[in-house]
């Protein structure tokens, strides 16, 4: 069975020698330029998105909107993504040893922040890659964790995960 890579993870392309990408910083934050009024009563996040080139050529790179979709809560609605916020890498060639990152600016009811899915499809050298799914929450992580409903923490992935990296790195578990 396939399952998402947790937020935070490297996915690498086959098809690409070298290059890779991964979704990191899902947190609370307010976009730079101030809030779309579309947003009210919603509560803004971030996400990064790095493409990092490993390889021995470079790719020219596109992660513009529409390639990054954003999906909410136990039942994956919707997030508002505020492209006036937000940078894209819009055809960039990303060298050897070099990364590009876009920061996405969304919002979406608090209570359903506990769990974030997002996915991503690059554009390289003009080709289209496979999609690949990123999940995470922000209650999970901590920050607004006191507003998640009784029961979605505990069962989100980036959930299940933090708890078996903090039992591994405790004393005394082998």
């Amino acid at each position: 069975m396939y399952e998402p890579n947790v937020v935070g993870d490297w996915q690498e392309y086959e098809e690409h020698a070298g290059l890779r990408v991964r979704v990191h910083r899902l947190e609370a934050a307010e976009p730079p330029r101030g809030r779309d009024d579309a947003a009210a009563g919603l509560a803004y996040f971030s996400i990064r998105v790095t493409v990092e080139n490993r390889g021995a050529r470079h790719y020219g790179i596109h992660l513009e909107d529409g390639q990054i979709d954003v999906r909410v809560g136990p039942d994956g609605e919707g997030a508002f993504i505020d492209w006036r916020n937000s940078q894209f890498i819009e055809g960039f060639d990303v060298y050897p040893l070099r990364r590009a990152t876009a920061v996405v600016y969304a919002a979406a009811p608090e209570a359903a922040l506990t769990h974030v899915d997002v996915q991503v499809q690059l554009r390289v050298d003009d080709e289209w890659t496979d999609r690949r799914l990123w999940a995470g929450g922000i209650g999970a992580l901590g920050s607004t964790a006191a507003a998640a409903p009784a029961g979605t923490g505990q069962c989100s992935l980036a959930h299940q995960v933090s708890a078996f990296l903090r039992d591994q790195t405790e004393p005394g578990s082998a």
